[in-house]
């Protein structure tokens, strides 16, 4: 139930007052004065405010700054018996939501606050889901517990409360722009908006439209000014991902914008000043593309002020474990499964695999494998033969028990099958076992 807060001296008409609303179906608080009325404030948990704007102790429109400074997502309606521009303009000002006058507009009251309440009820919503955006890329939900991925949260965690450019370097698929928004959501800059483009994805020209803007007609196509992602991302953060890949005219200009905080839009003659963060990744070695003349000497000085690689999946195989759990539930959630469960063979499987890919190739194949189990539990009869048949099981273990041994057989059996294309007669004949005897195992191991 919504709390509305009547703040007014004259108390038969606070009282009929707060009769009319609470008909409404609100919860109604009264207070006289304005010391009583911010102690009712802190501890009521009030939506909206309705104060007259003459007060023994102090002044509504005054007033309404204070509460707005304290409680920004609480409206407030004011109330006066004899209303003035400049003091309406004052109470707009500080914030109010509107201001009217006793005793004429009371029909008015009651649709205001019901306008009043969506608008807190909308704020609410709002402010939720900047936490849930907020919770959901901070680093604390980043997965992985290996000494050398911890180190790169930490330095990354390090630069975050800094203005300073960053780059981060490492393999396709490794996390990068996951890093790059945590770094934007514990700065300083978290509130303004974080905006990603991914460099490879356009030629030069409309990379160019797309980051800096253009003015309707500067080209074919132009017929409206659009604004470029880094206006958009003012007083907030833009990620550049696979900035090895932008032509040097491109490169040129960034540079500038680095340097001065201004750009130029295409076809405009004048600068745009913008106050940008600027993480920038890249799967590539900029030393040498720098050497071969493909990249600016200049430029990455500047974006490599603060530099973190990011560690290969085979270079973190401890976390294999947590990521495939964490890819369970986002898929059995996706695809309406209740997986409780993975084979220890499964996972055994999966740690022995160079994932070429990282962290994007395991996402597809747990997600793959989510959508072929048919229980609870997934095990490597999931897994795509052609998968299968990359990985490399170690032929020496002495410690390997019964179970692991008919893991390394059934991995055998499956990487013939993959070999001969699924045909069972062939796949019997290359092994030199007897056909019923290849279907006994297949069955034993439950491969269809």
């Amino acid at each position: 139930m919504n709390k509305i807060l009547i703040i007014d001296d004259e108390e038969k008409l606070r009282s009929l007052l707060a009769r009319i609303i609470s008909l409404e179906g609100f919860e109604v608080i009264q207070a006289g004065d304005c010391k009583s009325a911010l102690k009712k404030l802190d501890q009521s948990g009030i939506d909206v405010v309705l104060c007259d704007v003459k007060l023994p102790d102090g002044n509504g429109v005054e007033l309404s700054k204070i509460i707005k400074d304290k409680c920004p997502h609480v409206e407030i309606i004011l109330l006066t018996a004899y209303g003035n521009i400049p003091d309406g303009v004052q109470a707009i000002k500080n914030g109010a939501f509107d201001y009217i006058t006793k005793g004429d507009d009371n029909n008015k009251i009651i649709p205001l606050l019901h306008r009043a309440i969506e608008k807190v009820d909308l704020a609410r919503r709002v402010q939720l889901l900047e936490k849930q955006l907020g919770d959901r890329y901070s680093f604390d939900n980043i997965i992985g517990k290996s000494k050398i991925f911890l180190q790169a949260i930490e330095l990354a965690k390090k630069v975050a409360r800094t203005d300073t450019t960053v780059l981060l370097t490492g393999e396709t698929g490794t996390g990068k722009e996951v890093f790059a928004q945590a770094i934007h959501q514990a700065s300083g800059r978290n509130t303004k908006n974080f905006v990603a483009i991914n460099c490879s994805a356009f030629n030069k020209e409309l990379l160019e439209s797309e980051m800096f803007g253009h003015k309707a007609g500067a080209f074919t196509g132009a017929t409206r000014d659009q604004t470029g992602l880094f206006e958009e991302a003012n007083n907030g953060t833009i990620f550049l991902d696979e900035i090895g890949e932008m032509s040097l005219e491109l490169q040129s200009k960034l540079l500038r914008v680095i340097e001065t905080g201004e750009l130029m839009k295409i076809g405009e003659s004048k600068p745009t000043k913008v106050n940008v963060r600027i993480i920038a990744a890249t799967h590539r070695k900029l030393e040498n593309e720098i050497e071969s003349g493909h990249f600016r000497q200049d430029l990455f000085y500047r974006i490599s002020v603060f530099q973190i690689k990011l560690p290969a999946l085979r270079e973190r195989v401890s976390d294999i474990g947590d990521l495939i759990q964490f890819f369970i539930q986002v898929f059995s959630k996706k695809t309406n499964k209740n997986i409780k469960s993975v084979s220890a063979d499964f996972v055994r499987v999966l740690q022995h695999h160079t994932f070429p890919g990282n962290i994007r190739e395991l996402k597809n194949i747990i997600e793959r494998s989510v959508i072929l189990s048919t229980s609870d539990e997934l095990t490597t009869d999931t897994l795509p033969y052609e998968f299968l048949s990359s990985i490399q099981v170690p032929a020496n273990n002495k410690t390997l028990s019964a179970f692991d041994l008919a893991s390394a057989e059934k991995l055998h059996i499956l990487k013939v099958l993959n070999h001969t294309k699924g045909n069972k007669t062939e796949a019997a004949r290359l092994m030199n076992i007897g056909l019923t005897t290849l279907y006994r195992k297949l069955q034993e191991y439950k491969v269809e």
